[in-house]
């Protein structure tokens, strides 16, 4: 099973999403091709109505301590709650990457 698929099984499990979306988005910074260190991750679930952020973002990263571990790098979350993504209805778009590119000095 691939990192991707991993992670959407992890959150399925753990919070019954009504909308999940996991997006690998290696392929927007300085990594080899067809990498998995790069995610961003939609979750809406009624588990977060009564948490706040930073709450959530702990219980995500509980939930995917093995992938952070090793061959995930970056992970931008954007959780919500059902009523919070009936207004919102979308997450924003992650920034283009600033660097790390092996050829940069510092």
């Amino acid at each position: 099973m691939n990192i991707q698929h991993q992670i959407e099984s992890e959150l399925t499990t753990l919070l019954n999403p009504t909308v999940l979306q996991v997006v690998n988005e290696s392929n927007q910074h300085n990594v080899p091709p067809n990498s998995e260190t790069h995610f961003k991750v939609v979750v809406v679930s009624e588990d977060f109505a009564t948490m706040r952020k930073v709450a959530r973002h702990q219980r995500v990263y509980a939930a995917l301590a093995a992938q952070l571990e090793g061959p995930v790098h970056a992970l931008a979350l954007h959780t919500y709650s059902p009523q919070e993504w009936q207004q919102q209805a979308s997450a924003p778009n992650s920034p283009d990457c600033m660097g790390g590119s092996k050829g940069d000095s510092l």
